[in-house]
């Protein structure tokens, strides 16, 4: 019977190929990416994956031979379904933000064409790996308060993303469910502190809160919300103060990015659309003089450029001035 049911899946299996027409050079790429991303499947899950990485990788490939602003590439995601990643990787259920008027005050500039915070001095941290927890908001936060902490005191440390996961839900904030930066860092402000990635280290998943203040090693002393859709705001606060944190509408393509300016149709831009949350080292001009910003992302370095993506600036892309923030360190 065993055998029977083995042949008939393997049948079954047949037939899905034939009606899908994967080639076999298609199911030969399939098998050096697993390969490369070191992936094991059991027979079933082997070719539903075929199915979904020869889908991904031809959504990859068209949008490689069209004229676009920036290119697409096979990376870890590259086996799963957009609604699968949605849902370990982007936040569980859009956050709204509600700051219309914001605290950040602009100057009139003049500001350089360009500029990279990673360039000034040992102000950002590597990337990080959220894994498969809606965690994003969390690492956004903790690159800007490292990245304000590190400007005022010459100090760059890797603060807690779990103590935020764990600790911070009084704050209308959820854990691997989603949150926010600017409720991040008002829970940073009214509980006395973050500690640090080593004494509070991660764990990709919701726990029970264990911040000890004793060891908090960053200090918010107020939250900044830049006024929502004011991305001038936001050039002058990267260009004279520090990184900014931003949420902003991630769609399917994305998912696929590997470099250039990314610029999307598909996306909303309106602060209940938000469902990932990154960080503002930077922006620069390309040589067509499209306008960028310089993003640090939290899925390893293994996607995009080498974990950072490029987002045109000046259009409020896909939602990315309706919610941005900074802290003011306490030092």
């Amino acid at each position: 019977m065993a055998l029977r049911a083995a042949c008939f899946i393997t049948a079954a299996f047949t037939v899905v190929l034939s009606t899908l027409l994967i080639s076999p050079e298609e199911e030969r790429q399939f098998k050096e990416w697993m390969s490369q991303h070191n992936k094991v499947y059991d027979t079933e899950e082997f070719y539903h994956r075929l199915h979904v990485f020869t889908e991904n990788k031809r959504t990859v490939d068209h949008h490689n031979s069209g004229n676009h602003s920036f290119t697409m590439g096979l990376n870890q995601f590259s086996d799963m379904t957009f609604e699968e990643f949605r849902k370990l990787f982007l936040l569980k259920k859009p956050q709204n933000c509600s700051v219309t008027k914001g605290g950040h005050v602009s100057r009139t500039g003049p500001y350089p064409e360009s500029v990279d915070w990673r360039m000034k001095g040992n102000f950002v941290t590597p990337v990080k790996n959220q894994g498969h927890c809606g965690s994003c908001w969390t690492f956004s936060t903790t690159g800007c308060l490292e990245s304000v902490t590190a400007i005022a005191t010459g100090k760059l440390i890797p603060l807690s993303e779990q103590q935020l996961i764990d600790c911070a839900k009084d704050f209308n904030n959820h854990g691997c469910f989603g949150g926010l930066p600017s409720q991040a860092f008002e829970y940073i402000k009214y509980s006395n502190g973050l500690m640090t990635e080593d004494d509070y280290p991660y764990k990709g998943y919701n726990d029970f809160c264990h911040f000890d203040p004793a060891l908090a090693a960053a200090f918010v002393l107020d939250v900044v919300n830049i006024t929502r859709y004011d991305e001038k705001a936001m050039v002058d606060a990267v260009a004279r103060l520090n990184p900014v944190s931003f949420a902003f509408d991630v769609t399917s393509e994305f998912m696929h990015y590997k470099e250039g300016v990314y610029t999307s149709a598909q996306c909303e831009n309106t602060p209940d659309k938000v469902n990932h949350a990154v960080l503002a080292v930077g922006y620069g001009v390309e040589e067509n003089n499209t306008p960028y910003w310089i993003v640090k992302n939290s899925w390893g370095t293994a996607w995009g450029i080498d974990g950072y993506f490029l987002i045109e600036r000046g259009k409020n892309m896909c939602g990315l001035a309706a919610c941005s923030s900074y802290p003011l360190p306490l030092v």
